[in-house]
């Protein structure tokens, strides 16, 4: 007999927290949408170097479906959604690390912060985060070549060092500042910066745009092109508005002033820095 996954969702509620960080590969629609409430709780956890049960630290309710609820404070729960290519996770509470690593489908909506690199290296898909973010958000892992390829990461607060580290498409917004290194080598896609970022934004970068809406302290390396109205940036403004990411348009308001870079590579990078009207 073939099983079907159901239509309503499974619910993970934390019963402790791990004393140190607990790795949760499997917690993805992927590996829980066809099974059944006590193959689920059977299913193997890393807590340093022994295996333990899902049901050691969550409760679960329902069999597996394409949407998983967790509840609880899982900051030290790392790798939930890795690999995922479908379904959707809803955190309420805060996230662990390598949240989203890998993805190449689906939504992770995280009612909370999140720890560091996520969606790294992801390739499709949508992470939503309404709290703050760590560092390396879509960044690629040491000793790999690229970062995210493709999806949607967006986060409501701040965010940490490397955010976009050598990634090659795809979209990350974030409302907060950012912290040192934003685009790190980045080779393609996109940047949204609502609040600016500290130094050393866009280092290294090869090619892909990062769009601030606020100051940023400029690397040498980069020049002033020229002052306009990028029209590709309605298109933008048009898909992350629903999410409360809108971007001005250049006219009555300001003007983006564009900066190519970095020339120590050389790269064709592009920053575009609102720059408002004066009062």
């Amino acid at each position: 007999m073939q099983l079907t996954a159901t239509t309503a969702k499974t619910v993970l509620t934390l019963k402790q927290r791990p004393h140190i960080p607990l790795e949760a590969e499997v917690l993805t629609p992927d590996r829980l949408a066809f099974k059944t409430r006590d193959e689920i709780a059977a299913l193997p956890l890393v807590l340093g170097k022994r295996q333990v049960r899902v049901d050691d630290y969550f409760d679960v309710e329902g069999d597996g479906s394409h949407e998983l609820e967790i509840h609880g404070d899982v900051g030290r729960v790392k790798w939930i959604g890795r690999g995922m290519t479908r379904g959707r996770i809803v955190i309420r509470g805060n996230a662990g690390m390598h949240l989203g690593a890998f993805m190449s489908g689906g939504a992770i909506e995280v009612d909370g912060n999140a720890s560091d690199w996520v969606g790294g290296e992801m390739r499709g898909g949508l992470i939503r985060v309404t709290g703050n973010a760590g560092g390396q958000i879509g960044a690629a892992y040491r000793g790999s070549m690229s970062g995210m390829r493709d999806g949607t990461i967006l986060i409501g607060g701040t965010a940490g060092l490397e955010v976009g580290m050598r990634m090659k498409r795809g979209i990350i917004a974030i409302r907060g500042k950012v912290k040192d290194f934003a685009g790190l080598q980045m080779k393609g896609g996109t940047i949204v910066l609502m609040s600016g970022a500290e130094i050393r934004t866009g280092a290294w970068m090869v090619r892909g745009t990062i769009i601030s809406l606020a100051p940023l302290r400029l690397l040498p390396t980069f020049a002033f092109t020229s002052a306009y109205d990028p029209t590709f940036l309605n298109l933008y403004s048009k898909c992350l508005a629903p999410y409360g990411f809108a971007l001005p348009r250049a006219g009555k308001e300001g003007i983006y002033r564009r900066y190519m870079g970095d020339s120590a590579v050389p790269g064709k990078g592009e920053l575009l820095v609102w720059q408002p009207n004066s009062p």
